[in-house]
């Protein structure tokens, strides 16, 4: 399976990167070599993730690299990252739509 990262999810996720390590440089690499191995795995098992619980749309799914939630979306042969988002974060739902 096809893993595709939107622009708006690549943006997120160097910010956060960059956040961490303005404070704990090793810790944002370790963060950084979590979050892509985490995603990788998604274009094996794109249902490794968990349904998110505020949205209750199946498609619709988030894997958790703490404190990070990555929101995406699945369907037969893709996989889209929509969003990094920091899990204290409050989101709506039409955010995820790309």
């Amino acid at each position: 399976m096809k893993v595709t990262w939107t622009a708006l999810a690549e943006h997120q996720a160097a910010e956060a990167f960059a956040y961490i390590q303005a404070d704990r440089p090793t810790a944002a690499v370790r963060w950084l070599d979590q979050l892509l191995a985490g995603v990788a795995t998604l274009a094996e098992f794109p249902d490794g993730g968990r349904a998110i619980p505020e949205v209750g749309r199946p498609e619709l799914r988030e894997l958790i690299v703490r404190p990070y939630r990555v929101m995406y979306r699945r369907d037969p042969k893709h996989v889209f990252i929509l969003s990094i988002r920091h899990g204290r974060r409050m989101f709506e739902e039409h955010t995820l739509e790309s």
